[in-house]
């Protein structure tokens, strides 16, 4: 796919979309899909199209914000059960149907796969709109780490049916793509992510923040940023500094976020500083004024906190899996450790966190990788795949427009 310079004067010759994008989640809600999904939608209106922004009412007084390019409108929704982060989107097909029969888009864009998301895709379907989708999150993989493992292959089978009825499925990393290929998912494409590497940057370290923490120039603090919650794989995470604090009395442990683990990690774990929910400059500072970044999570279908360590020049101990696979060179940027060994993860995080020397050079080689992945680019690379699935949609025989009626009322 040829990558678009949308500001040059080759802008004139790219068609402006009218798309409407339908999601569950969005800002101020903090987890990487929001982020994500923020970041994608504000490089679409900068490219000229014009977005219809769909997603649930986060709050009683939550308003529909409106500008030149963008419009949001407010559906219905639940909170996920042991979830805050994330809201179910409920059906709304023949409000969504009202909604495009008026104003119809070039194209739907179903960002989550709730029950908003799949009736936005029939609803789609029905109205002959070419939609595509993303997928975001393992949620088949979450099941067993909330006591429902028997609802996993349920959960995936139903994943599955949903991205198929979509002309394409955009996913971040090869890896991922290749993995949905072979559980039976069809048109599977990658759009990777970027990087702010204004905001996450070296120059954020703080030696007040670091103070607060109780280290000193010379100490270390090992950081962990993201939901507290089972999916994470903390537990690995604080054995793992336990292993470095044993040889390294001064090293102190730095958790940012929030979830139902919190409390259970204060009573177990009263050494381990508990920093909470951090936004913009403040995120930043906190992972900038760390020296090491534990990331041993197995449920990410990307991981953008691996990134945001990396571009505010901490060094990543991750496993070679999801983002970790696409940008870390073990010992050369990071640590990568092959999946699922555990031990291994703790070796690599003692490793590092005791060679000062190494430490820093990987991490500034993690900097430099970050600098190369540009939001930009990613940006370009979406807008044009929905360009590329509009056009697709335009030119399609008559047979494949029965197809999708007859999926649609299926």
């Amino acid at each position: 796919m040829r990558t678009l310079d949308y500001r040059t004067e080759e802008l004139c010759q790219v068609p402006r979309l009218r798309i409407a994008l339908v999601t569950e989640t969005w800002p101020p809600e903090v987890n990487g899909v929001a982020m994500t999904l923020k970041r994608m939608v504000d490089g679409l209106i900068v490219r000229g199209h014009w977005v219809q922004l769909i997603r649930p009412r986060q709050t009683p007084t939550d308003t529909a914000q409106r500008s030149d390019k963008l419009e949001e409108v407010l559906s219905r929704g639940l909170r996920l059960p042991r979830y805050d982060g994330l809201k179910l989107g409920l059906p709304a097909r023949s409000r969504l149907i009202r909604e495009w029969s008026r104003q119809r888009p070039d194209l739907v864009h179903v960002a989550t796969e709730g029950p908003l998301g799949w009736t936005a895709v029939t609803a789609a379907n029905k109205l002959r709109i070419p939609v595509t989708s993303d997928f975001h999150t393992n949620f088949d993989h979450y099941s067993s780490h909330y006591g429902i493992g028997w609802l996993r292959q349920p959960v995936a089978a139903y994943l599955r049916r949903f991205h198929n009825r979509t002309a394409a499925t955009y996913v971040p990393t090869a890896e991922l793509a290749a993995s949905l290929g072979a559980q039976g998912y069809q048109r599977v494409e990658v759009i990777s992510r970027g990087v702010d590497t204004a905001l996450y940057s070296p120059a954020r370290r703080s030696a007040e923040l670091r103070r607060q923490w109780g280290v000193g120039p010379e100490g270390l603090a090992v950081v962990s940023v993201g939901r507290l919650a089972p999916e994470k794989n903390l537990g690995l995470t604080l054995r793992a500094f336990a292993a470095i604090r044993h040889q390294r009395p001064d090293a102190r442990m730095v958790v940012v976020g929030d979830g139902p683990m919190r409390e259970a990690i204060a009573r177990a774990h009263p050494e381990v500083v508990l920093a909470g929910m951090r936004h913009g400059e403040d995120l930043a500072a906190h992972y900038a004024s760390a020296d090491l970044f534990l990331f041993p999570s197995l449920t990410e279908t990307f991981g953008n906190v691996t990134l945001e360590a990396m571009a505010s020049g901490v060094c990543p101990v991750a496993y070679d899996y999801a983002a970790a696979a696409e940008v870390i060179r073990d010992l050369s940027n990071g640590a990568a450790v092959r999946c699922g060994d555990e031990e291994g993860f703790i070796a690599r995080a003692v490793q590092l966190g005791l060679a000062d020397g190494l430490r820093v050079e990987l991490a500034h080689e993690a900097r430099r990788t970050a600098e190369k992945i540009d939001w930009e680019r990613v940006n370009d690379s979406f807008a044009n795949a929905l360009i590329g699935a509009w056009r697709a949609a335009a030119d399609a025989p008559a047979a494949t427009t029965r197809l999708r009626t007859r999926e649609a009322e299926s």
